[in-house]
């Protein structure tokens, strides 16, 4: 009975089913061990994508808010350059002439009488060079302010750079004051005194 077993066994063994039932199953086991692997390896994968892209995500909001300043950029630049243009049109001397013109015109409106006008020039500028005006004020008081005041809002560009009382009688206030405007540097009369900025800088420096 065993010996027809063992047979039995053998012819099993040498049956091509068995080794076909066999290589299936191995090669079930294989995809199985596989699958596993992947689904694995999928799963770790998936999760570094997903830190991958929330850290993309905040990069890409970091930049956003860091380019917000720069959107429009042109615009304003060009925005910019019209304003300054229209500076240069509006608020800037178009001539020398044009400076002696807008003081005349403030010391009538005001009422003072300009009793000395010193002109010098600063060291030429690319684009401007700076006018220094020295001059003599005398009138009442609130004919004083009205006058310094209209030069400060005056459409023509002026800059006081210091004022100081010489003195008063009779109710007449004298003034002395020095201010500055600007000219392009080809309207600038041949031969105008120049201002010693550095001499300039240093009386300043000390007055501090």
């Amino acid at each position: 009975m065993s010996e027809r077993k063992s047979i039995t066994m053998r012819e099993r063994l040498r049956s091509p089913l068995t080794w076909h039932a066999a290589g299936f199953g191995i090669l079930l086991a294989l995809v199985v061990v596989l699958a596993v692997r992947f689904a694995l390896d999928w799963s770790a994968t998936s999760e570094s994508s997903t830190d991958q892209l929330h850290n993309r995500q905040v990069q890409l909001r970091v930049l956003d808010q860091q380019m917000k300043p720069l959107r429009g950029l042109d615009q304003r630049v060009a925005q910019s350059r019209k304003q300054i243009d229209e500076f240069f049109t509006d608020r800037i001397p178009q001539h020398y002439s044009s400076i002696a013109v807008a003081i005349g015109d403030l010391q009538q409106k005001s009422g003072v009488n300009v009793t000395r006008l010193q002109y010098a020039q600063h060291q030429p500028g690319s684009n401007l060079t700076e006018i220094s005006i020295d001059a003599g004020i005398s009138g009442a008081y609130p004919q004083i302010m009205k006058f310094v005041n209209g030069l400060e809002r005056d459409k023509t560009f002026f800059i006081i750079r210091s004022m100081s009382l010489t003195g008063q009688q009779g109710g007449m206030v004298n003034l002395r004051m020095n201010f500055s405007t600007w000219l392009r540097p080809a309207e600038v009369p041949a031969g105008m005194p120049m201002v010693d900025d550095k001499k300039s800088a240093s009386t300043a420096k000390e007055g501090e």
